[in-house]
């Protein structure tokens, strides 16, 4: 073809747009036909003449479309990984408040316990002294009563 010195004659042309370059007088294999009606994204669109520009932008729009999805389900992944850390978080939270309050209120609970229980031991302390100091008094009177009785028995006797 151009080397070697080969006798066939090679004409090259080109479309009304100048996109695609036609090249007459040259015999293209079976594989390499089929090779460049494949889609192949390895290629350049200017090495493979078979590529259309609608196509070209229809597959760019797709892919650009996907990465746009694939970056939007991506975002919400995120946003909605970081909701479900707050939420732990806020119910964390709640939990806690709920425990202290909880500890709280029956820390109180004890106390007012503890406080009746030493209310009452007090109050039992006090109507035992009040109890020996009647069983003073009442066995003071019972030994006047005694010796008082004695001596009316002594003056009695001789009666």
């Amino acid at each position: 073809m151009g080397g070697g010195g080969s006798t066939r004659r090679v004409t090259f042309e080109a479309d009304e747009n100048e996109n695609i370059t036609v090249v007459k007088g040259v015999r293209l294999s079976d594989s390499l036909i089929d090779r460049m009606k494949e889609p192949s994204s390895g290629r350049s669109p200017r090495s493979s003449g078979a590529v259309n520009n609608e196509e070209l932008k229809k597959r760019i729009a797709e892919e650009l479309a996907l990465e746009r999805a694939r970056r939007d389900s991506e975002a919400q992944k995120r946003r909605l990984k970081q909701e479900q850390m707050f939420v732990r978080d806020e119910f964390g939270k709640l939990l806690e408040r709920e425990r202290i309050s909880s500890n709280e209120h029956l820390t109180r609970a004890i106390l007012r316990e503890r406080a009746a229980t030493e209310e009452e031991r007090q109050k039992a302390q006090r109507f035992a002294k009040q109890l020996e100091e009647k069983d003073r008094e009442l066995k003071k009177h019972d030994a006047y009563y005694k010796e008082q009785l004695a001596r009316l028995e002594e003056r009695v006797k001789p009666f």
